[in-house]
């Protein structure tokens, strides 16, 4: 096998070559040797004239290729652009975008939006990996109303002002997706920011209110603000 890509110059050349895409693939999938997806025999031939195997033993869909029980399977996108795109992705720090990945493949944007979130499905963590899509992002002050409380209790609970005392929680919500809450420790730029950068995928739309703190996310990602008054 060819050393492997190290930039993305050398993944798309790399890539480029079918036997190189699926000798990747195999090597990682298959790394005691290619079994049969249905049945898991090891007596496999490979048909090296279309580029997949048959089982010798006898049943459905004795015929597979190395995309059967992958991300890509069912798809007629090439191995090529799977591979170049799940370089891009894996090796850029803030994530790519749907639109990066159409003008650098050169595929649709729907289609680079439809790979996007096969591999992404792939990268899940137990947390179900970042959000993505369209995210409305807010944050408020969690505690008991100061006028709520006998007189005794706010005197003890209650040492100050506005969210004095109160804790901070920011809510993230993918329109037509996952919902996620947690604590943070202020509403200052740096604190939000950074709780968007680790939960949110570049390039994807942000929707917030006019807080100061949001301002500046529109280097990583398509940032309106919503004003609440209006």
């Amino acid at each position: 096998m060819a050393s492997e890509p190290k930039t993305l110059q050398q993944a798309i050349v790399y890539f480029a070559d079918l036997q190189n895409c699926i000798d990747y693939l195999v090597a990682r999938r298959w790394p005691n040797g290619v079994t049969c997806p249905e049945c898991g025999s090891s007596i496999v031939h490979f048909q090296p004239k279309h580029f997949r195997w048959q089982c010798s033993t006898k049943h459905p869909r004795r015929q597979f290729t190395a995309k059967v029980g992958t991300i890509m399977e069912d798809s007629p996108i090439s191995l090529d652009k799977w591979f170049t795109a799940a370089w891009m992705i894996t090796n850029c720090k803030n994530g790519d975008s749907s639109w990066e990945l159409h003008r650098t493949l050169g595929v649709t944007q729907k289609t680079a939006w439809f790979m996007l979130h096969r591999i992404r499905l792939a990268m899940q963590d137990s947390t179900g990996g970042k959000l993505a899509g369209e995210v409305e992002i807010d944050e408020t002050f969690i505690g008991g109303k100061a006028r709520n409380m006998h007189k005794a209790k706010r005197e003890r609970k209650i040492t100050g002002t506005g969210g004095k005392d109160k804790v901070v929680v920011m809510g993230m919500m993918e329109r037509g997706g996952n919902v996620r809450a947690f604590v943070v420790d202020n509403r200052r730029k740096k604190e939000l920011q950074k709780n968007i950068r680790e939960h949110v995928e570049a390039g994807a739309a942000i929707f917030s209110d006019e807080l100061k703190s949001y301002d500046g996310l529109e280097s990583d990602y398509q940032h309106q603000v919503i004003n609440h008054a209006v």
